[in-house]
């Protein structure tokens, strides 16, 4: 099977600039400056089939968006290579462009005053799209993603989640075989998010799209992500099946409580001091959570105690979830 993304020791190093201090070393910046060079994105390399969803995630300022901003060629790398859809995305720019699919949750590619359609159109042409093509694919993008009251509408007049359900279809005019997705869902309603999944999933299975989605929300990873590539300080520290990953570092349990009355964190803490339990308090939900090994008598004695101490209104025992893994990997610095 073809790879859709070979990186090979990419980095992509940028300049940070300091003012020296008073009004002479304001003089002197005139003149010269001083800097030092900090690697945003530090020798990675990495590959994504074709047909394979990709999660690249990692913390603000890790180099994710670094990293899309090289393979899609608005960035320059430093040094290393990119073969993105055999191409290099500098170098074959305007035949590049056209296999490539972005949608960047922050920024927008449609025209703020005009009707999304018209937007739609100008992208038809831009990308050389014929009719045939454009009424056949894009019929099936527009039902599918219940954009079609909205077409008529200046972007401008759209709600947050309108707005990235029309990107969406925007960036799949030219039906591309790869799509980049930074942030798609940042700040999007539950419904939207799973419209959103769903219609991603189904344009993968029908034409074999590939996707190389970012993001912070790790339900989406879950929903549609086999491999996750997981990056830290410009480095990746993990790359690999996200059910190895949750073999691996999710074997604990993670015990809720809701109280009748308003319980002191500190208190549960003292309950379960000398044990090997982390205590975590989720103050807008008024959910207590117990973390801890899997271990039957472990999780047996901790919830005896809390029992026997306060009021319980509910409880519910759970698996470490994915967001919960990666906190730790972060923390311990290390797969």
């Amino acid at each position: 099977m073809n790879n859709a993304i070979e990186v090979k020791d990419l980095r992509k190093e940028f300049k940070s600039y300091s003012s020296r201090s008073g009004l002479r070393g304001a003089f002197r910046d005139l003149f010269t400056r001083n800097y030092k060079v900090v690697p945003a994105v530090n020798d990675i390399s990495f590959s994504v089939r074709q047909g394979e969803m990709v999660g690249y995630i990692g913390e603000n300022g890790a180099g994710k968006s670094t990293t899309i901003k090289m393979l899609t060629g608005i960035l320059t790398p430093t040094t290393g290579s990119i073969v993105v859809n055999g191409m290099n995305p500098h170098k074959e720019r305007e035949k590049f462009v056209r296999t490539i699919g972005v949608v960047f949750g922050q920024r927008s590619q449609l025209w703020w005053d005009i009707a999304v359609q018209e937007s739609f159109r100008l992208l038809k042409k831009v990308y050389k799209v014929s009719d045939a093509h454009y009424n056949e694919h894009m019929d099936h993008v527009i039902k599918t993603l219940d954009i079609e009251p909205l077409l008529d509408k200046p972007v401008r007049k759209l709600s947050l989640g309108q707005r990235m359900r029309c990107e969406l279809a925007a960036a799949l005019i030219h039906n591309p075989p790869l799509l980049f997705l930074d942030e798609p869902t940042i700040g999007l309603d539950v419904l939207v998010k799973l419209k959103i999944r769903e219609f991603l999933k189904e344009i993968n299975e029908k034409y074999n799209t590939t996707i190389l989605l970012t993001t912070h929300d790790l339900t989406d990873i879950e929903a549609l992500c086999e491999r996750v590539i997981m990056l830290d300080e410009g480095k990746i520290i993990y790359n690999g099946a996200l059910r190895d990953l949750k073999d691996k570092w999710g074997d604990g349990k993670e015990l809720q409580f809701q109280f009748l009355e308003k319980v002191d964190l500190d208190a549960l803490k003292n309950l379960t001091i000398g044990m090997p339990v982390k205590w975590e308090l989720d103050e807008k939900e008024h959910i207590y959570s117990a973390l801890l090994e899997d271990i039957d008598e472990l999780i047996s004695q901790v919830i005896a105690k809390v029992v026997e101490a306060f009021k319980i209104k509910d409880i519910k025992i759970n698996e470490t979830s994915t967001e919960e893994i990666i906190r730790n990997i972060y923390e311990k610095g290390t797969v």
